[in-house]
């Protein structure tokens, strides 16, 4: 998967942007339309994506791009037990990274 950022405590809407690939007009729109999007922003006004924005931003780029769920498709699934949802795909997120890890060190052999 290409959205890594590795362990800060906040990022930038461009940061969060550049690894998804996406403009940050879309990340702003996101926020406006999913409650469970709430970066903290500072006094000029930008935004700082914490961990647990990004897990929902990438839910919800996965719902969005990946399945082709169209926003109100997006909101229904994010809304229906939201905690459940979110685990299990943090589950197939890192077991799909160890299967490329594996697949990458099989190549090397």
């Amino acid at each position: 998967m290409e959205h890594r950022l590795g362990d800060k405590l906040y990022y930038s809407i461009g940061e969060v942007a550049k690894a998804f690939n996406v403009n940050p007009s879309l990340i702003r729109f996101w926020e406006k339309e999913f409650d469970e999007i709430q970066p903290k922003k500072n006094a000029k006004g930008n935004r700082k994506f914490s961990q647990d924005d990004l897990k929902t931003i990438e839910f919800i780029y996965h719902l969005v791009k990946e399945r082709g769920f169209t926003l109100e498709g997006a909101k229904t699934h994010l809304r229906e037990d939201k905690k459940e949802i979110l685990s299990k795909f943090e589950l197939i997120s890192k077991l799909k990274a160890i299967k490329s890890e594996l697949i990458s060190i099989k190549n090397q052999l």
